[in-house]
């Protein structure tokens, strides 16, 4: 079983876990400013957020986290019915707090699709090689 880096705990992907680098919880007068300039809507501006914020969050993760990461949001987008508004949901008995909430998000699929594209090439070489794998062995 492959487990979370630096842990003895098993490596259990969510959804959620996509989006934190975008968490702002504790963080609204450094990561917040930083994040607050762009338009999360304009396609320019949500390339920005994914290569500078999200993509450097999953750094430190080997490439079958990367993987499995990549296939459990494969899965969901593969899910027409799948309601990406949620995961921007404030829960107020989760300490996470995103940049944006699902009410200043239009298309929360379509940010998800663009996370999706962006981490298909930015990681293609790690996901090539965990594909060659047998990942039952992990």
């Amino acid at each position: 079983m492959l487990m979370l880096p630096f842990t003895k705990l098993p490596f259990e992907p969510r959804l959620s876990h996509v989006l934190s680098g975008i968490s702002v919880y504790d963080r609204e007068e450094t990561l917040g400013q930083a994040l607050w300039i762009y338009d999360p809507n304009k396609y320019e501006d949500r390339q920005e957020i994914i290569k500078k914020f999200i993509v450097p969050e999953f750094d430190y993760l080997t490439y079958r986290h990367r993987y499995l990461i990549y296939k459990l949001l494969e899965s969901h987008l593969q899910d027409a019915d799948f309601d990406f508004s949620e995961e921007f949901e404030s829960d107020y008995d989760d300490p996470r707090m995103l940049a944006w909430d699902e009410t200043e998000i239009i298309d929360s699929r379509g940010f998800f699709e663009h996370i999706y594209e962006v981490v298909s090439e930015s990681w293609k070489d790690d996901l090539l090689r965990a594909s060659l794998e047998d990942q039952t062995q992990w």
